[in-house]
């Protein structure tokens, strides 16, 4: 806030440059403080009316309000209020036709600016005014019942208060009754002790030290013990805290027998009328000593608690010489902030050249000096103050102001300049954010809106910020119930809301966020209002997209998942897999198929192994391009069509010519478009086998401890061409032969040649026969293949004979 500016000539040492930086640095997270410090507060107030009123002094005043709280045993604060109370200082008329917010007429809706508004309030603090009956009330008040009493008498109009029951703290946390008015006996002494259980309004409004307002009593009876007979008596209560030093020892409930909610302005009313009988209700021994040092400086620290700007109280530390050579700050309001971020009361118990280095030997410092001496206010010219923060120098103009009270001084502080670059930087975030900064005062009753809150709610700037009343008709019908309840925490309760809603516009529906808290005043009464509107309509289009498309991801993936559940069904009954070795044309045959690790996992790979009706053996293996349904029902007729024409004694050849022509005939309609297949034909009399391909790979033969691939006749891929033409092949297999037929699947790997796939083949087939593993040969190769892109089909012909199988 305050120190020197760098000298032009650039004439400093090197400690000057290392505390510089250590500055900026603790000040790179100082925030921008703006507008005026209200120096408005009760104590002056109370000093004004004394001074009108009695022709004294300011000092006179603080005086005589010190020697009037001393007497009355209440605190400096307590006989503030009481001042302002009894000669009616506050009272200010209400305008001119305006319905109190205490008017029976007044709905109760939550868009509705009068339920808010605290100008209707002051009428209450005039001379003559339930406030002002109060005060006069309480100096004959000799008992908690006489207060109670008085309560009731007071507010049985302005309130609609019909009973009040006073607690105040027993043993081991429960609560005592004090005194008690408008209630039978019988209920008073039903309820004359509190043990320290959950869910009774009253222990709960001194445990947290806030007002406790239950307006919904069919709600409030969920979780709170309701006192009374029937408890629907009395359908609004309200329990409040005594406002003290030390931690809530008292509470005051206010019990209702109209319906409804507190308003606001009743709320402030009885958040008063609860002060004023602070120090009627207080212990005898729980008062300071009247006058002390610590109290002033307690009474300055609340006063500063209500200040919307920066404030501190500063106590001077001398030498044993007398001489001043720093100050302390005992008390700072919330908004004060210190170079390394502290603020508030963490500025507390602090010297002034330990938070502000900078200070010593300055105008300001010599203003201090001489306020504390003769008393004069300091009120320094405004004065540009140079820091460097991330680098980047920045110029801020600041004006201070000093006053003595008793031997301490309160200095106040007004930043007069907004950063021009970071009015534009807010500025460019609230357009590219689509968001804009509003205010309420509840005070004034006057709306502040940024010029993109309009573009939000696409409003013209000429018709000036909405009225809460205008909200409804533009908010969605289903959203006004939530956003009611946002409202009422925020206004009524003094709450942050973080709450969505919709609304209507000629450019069609918009999704709006609000984000606001509300600043109270000592009462805990919301008195403003601000925060931010956000069009995240955008944002809500891309998360409805984004479900819509992961709802559309699930439908496919159901789809998908029950297309392989049926492919799978199918391909199981079509092509079962036999768990045992067969035996045909004395032929051992060992079988294995495994589906692809990835994708639909339900391939066009089979097999046919079967005995044909002239004693030979049948031996087919394909691959049907694809996955799914399709590729299932194109294999099947493949299959079956290559094993009828096979069982009909049709040659090799021409059955693949024909299976061909079938492919390309039915490819439109089925969407499967090639295959390759290896077929071949044995005879158990002479152990020759006669083989055709249409695009396959050749069979693998081991034989004598060596293995080889077969050399391969002529014969495309099935579904290439009309003019394929296919060729036979002959072998004559020998006792121990083991043949290999197989699919692309069992030696294809991406990113390697085929080649190397076919050799590996045969080095681990050979190795394993000879390991005496060739009984499970084609289930141990298919086990091999981890992370299968395509379907495995393997089947293993063996002609016995050779001891090493």
């Amino acid at each position: 806030m305050t120190g020197d500016p760098a000298p032009a000539d650039g004439s400093v040492g090197p400690e000057v440059l290392a505390l510089a930086r250590v500055v900026s640095r603790l000040r790179a997270e100082l925030q921008e403080l703006e507008g005026a410090a209200s120096m408005t507060s009760v104590l002056e107030r109370a000093k004004g009316v004394l001074m009108g009123r009695e022709n004294v002094s300011a000092e006179t005043a603080a005086l005589l309000l010190h020697e009037r709280a001393a007497q009355g045993e209440r605190t400096l604060m307590e006989e503030c209020w009481y001042t302002l109370a009894a000669v009616g200082a506050a009272a200010e008329p209400s305008p001119e036709g305006a319905r109190t917010s205490l008017s029976p007429e007044l709905p109760v809706s939550p868009f509705t600016t009068a339920r808010y508004v605290l100008g209707s309030s002051r009428a209450y603090e005039g001379p003559g005014g339930p406030l002002a009956r109060l005060a006069e009330g309480l100096a004959r008040a000799g008992t908690p019942d006489d207060v109670a009493a008085l309560l009731v008498e007071v507010l049985a109009e302005p309130g609609r208060v019909d009973a009040v029951m006073i607690y105040t703290e027993a043993v081991a946390g429960s609560l005592a009754l004090a005194g008690h008015a408008g209630i039978s006996q019988a209920l008073a002494e039903q309820w004359c002790h509190i043990p320290p259980l959950s869910g009774v309004a009253a222990l709960d409004a001194v445990a947290g030290r806030q007002a406790l307002w239950l307006e919904e009593p069919g709600q409030d009876a969920t979780r709170y013990l309701l006192m009374g007979d029937p408890p629907g008596r009395w359908p609004s209560r309200a329990w409040l805290p005594v406002p003290g030093d030390e931690p809530a020892a008292t509470v005051v409930g206010f019990l209702r027998t109209h319906r409804g909610p507190f308003d606001a302005a009743t709320r402030k009313l009885l958040r008063r009328a609860v002060r004023l009988c602070a120090g009627a209700l207080r212990a005898r021994g729980a008062a300071r000593a009247p006058g002390s040092a610590q109290e002033h400086v307690g009474e300055v620290q609340r006063i500063f608690d209500a200040l919307s700007g920066p404030a501190t109280l500063l106590t001077p530390i001398r030498t044993e010489s007398g001489e001043v050579e720093d100050f302390r700050i005992d008390a700072a309001a919330p908004q004060s902030l210190d170079v390394a971020g502290r603020r508030g009361k963490e500025l507390v118990g602090r010297s002034v050249l330990e938070t502000y280095p900078t200070v010593a030997g300055t105008a300001l410092w010599d203003g201090y000096l001489a306020t504390l001496a003769t008393g004069a206010v300091y009120e320094g010219e405004p004065f540009v103050y140079e820091e460097v923060t991330g680098g980047a120098p920045r110029r801020s103009t600041y004006s201070v102001r000093a006053s003595r009270l008793g031997d301490r001084l309160i200095v106040s502080w007004v930043r007069h300049d907004t950063d021009e670059r970071e009015s534009r930087r807010l500025a460019d975030m609230q357009r590219l954010g689509n968001l804009g900064s509003a205010g309420w005062n509840l005070v004034t009753d006057t709306v502040v809106w940024s010029e993109q809150v309009y573009a939000v709610f696409d409003r013209d700037p000429a018709l000036g910020p909405m009225r809460l009343e205008e909200l409804p008709r533009h908010v969605l019908p289903e959203d006004l119930p939530k956003l009611g309840v946002a409202v009422r925490r925020l206004l009524e309760d003094g709450e942050a809301i973080d709450q969505g809603f919709r609304i209507t516009t000629e450019d069609g529906l918009r999704h709006v966020r609000i984000v606001a808290e509300a600043q109270t005043d000592a009462d805990g009464t919301p008195f403003e209002v601000h925060g931010f509107f956000q069009d995240v309509t955008a944002l809500r289009d891309a998360e409805l997209a984004l479900l819509a498309s992961e709802r559309a991801v699930l439908v496919q993936s159901g789809m998908l998942q029950a297309e392989r559940t049926l492919a799978a069904r199918l391909q199981h009954t079509l092509l079962p897999v036999p768990e045992q070795s067969l035996e045909l044309a004395g032929l051992r045959v060992d079988v294995a198929y495994l589906p692809a690790d990835r994708g639909l996992n339900v391939g066009g790979d089979w097999y046919s192994a079967i005995g044909l009706p002239d004693d030979s053996a049948l031996f087919v293996v394909g691959d049907v391009a694809g996955h799914g349904l399709a590729a299932v029902g194109t294999m099947a007729q493949l299959r079956f069509t290559a094993k009828g024409m096979a069982i009909t004694g049709s040659a090799l050849p021409d059955v693949l010519d024909r299976l061909n022509r079938l492919l390309l005939h039915t490819a439109h309609d089925s969407g499967v478009t090639t295959a390759t297949m290896m077929m071949g034909r044995y005879g158990p009399r002479d152990h020759r086998l006669t083989w055709v391909r249409a695009g396959h790979l050749p069979p693998l033969l081991i034989r004598g401890g060596e293995a080889r691939y077969l050399e391969q006749p002529e014969g495309n891929l099935l579904g290439a061409a009309f003019a394929s033409a296919y060729a036979q092949a002959e072998l004559r297999l020998q006792p121990g032969d083991h043949l290999l037929l197989y699919t692309d699947g069992l030696v294809e790997e991406p990113g390697e040649d085929i080649e190397s796939g076919l050799a590996g083949l045969a080095v681990t087939a050979r190795r394993l026969i000879e390991e005496g593993r060739g009984d499970l040969l084609a289930r141990t190769l298919a086990a091999r293949r981890p992370g299968r892109r395509d379907d495995i089909c393997v089947v293993h012909v063996h002609l016995p004979g050779d001891s090493r199988r």
